[in-house]
């Protein structure tokens, strides 16, 4: 296999914004067929990105195409039976987070993945960030000694119309949840990524601005294995924004504001130092060139599926809290 040639199923927001590009962008990596119900958006990547072939059916692009890997991009509620249907064709399928809408759901992808030995991913590119990289080289390095709390904001408005295409992620049945699905699923993996999964959860969640079934405001409490505690606060009730990463320890604090601007606070006791560790311009081209180098190399891509469930693991059980009103223990699963 010389290149990695993508079918990009889905030509929505995250499609146009980022993804075409990335896969185009790639070295060994080749954009030849897109898939999406809506023709008018499936037009525009072609003309944009200079496609070979186009599709609306799911089932007639993987038979038709000229792809060797399939890239998932649609709303959350179709990864699971579209990459179901990837791998039953054949192909390595690299999915937009989260991966389903819930664990349940999720097994059935990973176990497929695994019976057929095709790679399978997710796509959490934070964990190819710059900072994530040097933040993970300072655990290593013991720089923050014990580590006693994690503090992650997202704050923002979100308030689409429902004729607006980004309208699914307020609806329940589609997206599982709103900006704990939305942003929060990326920032829960940055802190799994970095400490591993925490032990037991109690959360506040509740839609205080908008008139929608998923939230629009919640407050996470967690506590690690080790004691360590985690704020986490994820809202699209605020018409000010603030989106930041903290992580605190006996030695040190290291503070990721703006979060994706790879911009560092760094404090040693009383000595500050600021660092600069942007991100690439697109942030999907690392993710995707990890996917390709993984296949072209027989490697594990950094995100595989094993890796990514978690997320929906620790999502169904602030789920339960929030539901229940009690603290809960979150489960070990393996896959």
């Amino acid at each position: 296999m010389k290149d990695i040639k993508w079918l990009l199923v889905g030509a929505g927001d995250i499609a146009q914004k980022r993804v075409g590009a990335a896969l185009r962008d790639a070295k060994h990596s080749k954009l030849v067929a897109v898939c999406d119900i809506n023709e008018e958006r499936v037009r525009s990547l072609v003309n944009e990105f200079s496609v070979e072939q186009s599709f609306t059916s799911l089932e007639e692009a993987l038979e038709k195409s000229n792809c060797n890997a399939v890239y998932i991009a649609t709303p959350v509620h179709l990864h699971v039976p579209q990459a179901l249907l990837a791998l039953d064709a054949g192909f390595p399928v690299l999915v937009e987070k989260p991966i389903s809408l819930s664990v349940e759901e999720g097994k059935t992808l990973i176990t497929k993945a695994k019976s057929s030995g095709i790679t399978a991913a997710t796509s959490y590119y934070r964990r190819l960030f710059p900072a994530y990289q040097y933040t993970k080289q300072m655990l290593e390095n013991q720089e923050f000694g014990q580590v006693v709390l994690v503090r992650m904001i997202y704050d923002s408005w979100f308030s689409p119309e429902p004729t607006d295409p980004k309208y699914w992620r307020v609806i329940k049945g589609k997206s599982g949840s709103g900006p704990i699905s939305d942003m929060g699923s990326h920032m829960l993996d940055v802190m799994i990524g970095l400490l591993g999964m925490p032990e037991k959860v109690s959360v506040l969640c509740d839609h205080l601005v908008h008139d929608w079934e998923v939230e629009d405001t919640s407050s996470i409490l967690m506590m690690m294995p080790n004691g360590a505690q985690v704020y986490a606060s994820f809202n699209w009730s605020s018409k000010t924004w603030r989106h930041e990463f903290e992580l605190v320890g006996r030695e040190s604090r290291l503070v990721w504001y703006p979060y994706d601007s790879g911009a560092l606070k760094k404090t040693v006791g009383r000595e500050i130092t600021d660092l600069s560790l942007p991100p690439a311009s697109n942030v999907h081209l690392p993710l995707v060139q990890d996917f390709v180098d993984a296949l072209l190399n027989g490697e594990t891509p950094v995100c595989p599926l094993s890796e990514g469930i978690k997320v929906n693991i620790l999502m169904d059980s602030v789920q339960k809290a929030a539901l229940e009103g009690v603290e809960v223990v979150i489960p070990e699963v393996e896959f």
